[in-house]
């Protein structure tokens, strides 16, 4: 539950990624994923997925992403402008390692906006280039829940389930008693 408003509520209501806006995603957990099907879901155009697992990405792939990276295999910042020349217009990192943070915050494009969950711990510390971030007017966001109403969030999200447009059934392992 958590996970999936997290992830979709990021996309949707905290970032408020448009049709056809690009997004890279850092991490592919259940918050990862569910905003990816997220971005899918409202129209974004290229959707990235960055994780060190392969059985993740290939769910990934499944769900909505259009391009997948893996950081052991390849650099994510030249994956990055090899898929969209200048940079991505959105990225949301949910892996709470500041080094991936920073990452998402290097592979913006001019105004891109990268948002952050939580899970790191409260005396982290982030650097970054500030003419980076300054001169090309980008935006560092936290994001907490999504920036959602679970209440009222959620039943949106298991009706557009229901309907086949938000696959959250692939995100649940079931086992046995």
């Amino acid at each position: 539950g958590c996970g999936v408003i997290t992830g979709a509520g990021a996309v949707i209501n905290a970032l408020k990624v448009g049709m056809g806006k690009s997004i890279a995603v850092f991490g592919t957990g259940s918050v990862g994923l569910s905003a990816i099907m997220a971005a899918k879901l409202i129209g974004a155009g290229k959707i990235i997925a960055v994780d060190l697992r392969e059985d993740r990405l290939k769910l990934a792939r499944e769900l909505g992403a259009t391009h997948t990276i893996n950081p052991g295999k390849e650099s994510v910042p030249d994956a990055i402008k090899g898929i969209t020349g200048d940079g991505v217009d959105f990225t949301l990192d949910t892996t709470a390692v500041m080094s991936v943070l920073r990452m998402a915050i290097d592979v913006l494009a001019l105004r891109g906006t990268c948002g952050f969950v939580g899970g790191a711990p409260e005396t982290s510390e982030l650097t970054f280039v500030t003419s980076h971030v300054m001169n090309g007017g980008r935006t560092i966001r936290g994001i907490i829940l999504g920036d959602t109403n679970p209440d009222e969030f959620f039943p949106k999200l298991i009706e557009l389930q229901a309907l086949g447009r938000f696959p959250l059934e692939k995100l649940i392992t079931f086992y046995p008693f």
